[in-house]
C-alpha cells in the first residue's frame, strides 16, 4: 500500500458524527445543459425547459449521473485522493431537483470499521433542496489508508 499524499485522510483522523462540508449547486441552465452533455443523457427534460414542462414537470430538471456524481464530489473532497469509494447504497430520487434552485449535498459520518489494511467509513448523504430531501437518504462506504496495518499492529 502506498502512502497517502497530503491530499488525503487518514483512516485514524475520522470522528463518527463528523460533518462532510456542504456542498451547494446552484443549479442553473448552464450547468444543467452541460452535465447532460458530459454524461450523454439527450434526454431533453434535462436542457428543455419547454420540453420539460409538456411532459408535466416544473421546469428542466437535474438527471440522475450528476445528482450521483453531487454525492461523489462530497465524499472526495472531504476523503482526498486516498480515499476509495467502495459502494453507494440508498440512492433514491424523492423528488425532481430544477432549474432556478439550489441542490445542496449533506453528509456525515455514521460508522466506522477495520477491514484488513484499510479503514471503513460510512457516510450518510443526502440531497436538499427548496422543499427538502430530494435524493436519499442514503450511504456512502469508502475506505481509506491506515497508518498502522494488521500486520503491524500483531509484531
Amino acid at each position: 500500500m502506498t502512502a497517502p499524499t497530503l491530499e488525503g485522510r487518514w483512516f485514524e483522523d475520522v470522528v463518527v458524527g463528523e460533518q462532510l462540508p456542504e456542498v451547494a449547486l446552484p443549479l442553473t441552465v448552464y450547468r444543467l445543459v452541460m452535465a447532460a452533455g458530459s454524461n450523454r443523457d439527450f434526454n431533453s427534460i434535462h436542457h428543455n425547459s419547454e420540453y420539460a414542462r409538456a411532459t408535466g414537470a416544473e421546469e428542466m430538471y437535474a438527471n440522475t449521473s450528476f445528482l450521483m456524481s453531487s454525492w461523489e464530489r462530497s465524499v472526495r473532497d472531504w476523503a482526498g485522493l486516498t480515499g476509495r469509494i467502495r459502494a453507494i447504497r440508498g440512492f433514491r430520487m424523492r423528488s425532481f431537483n430544477h432549474v432556478g434552485d439550489t441542490l445542496r449535498v449533506l453528509a456525515e459520518v455514521s460508522a466506522t470499521r477495520v477491514d484488513g489494511p484499510v479503514g471503513v467509513v460510512e457516510i450518510a448523504i443526502r440531497c436538499e433542496n427548496r422543499s427538502g430531501v430530494s435524493v436519499g437518504p442514503g450511504i456512502v462506504e469508502v475506505e481509506l489508508p491506515r497508518r498502522t496495518t494488521t500486520q503491524e499492529e500483531s509484531a
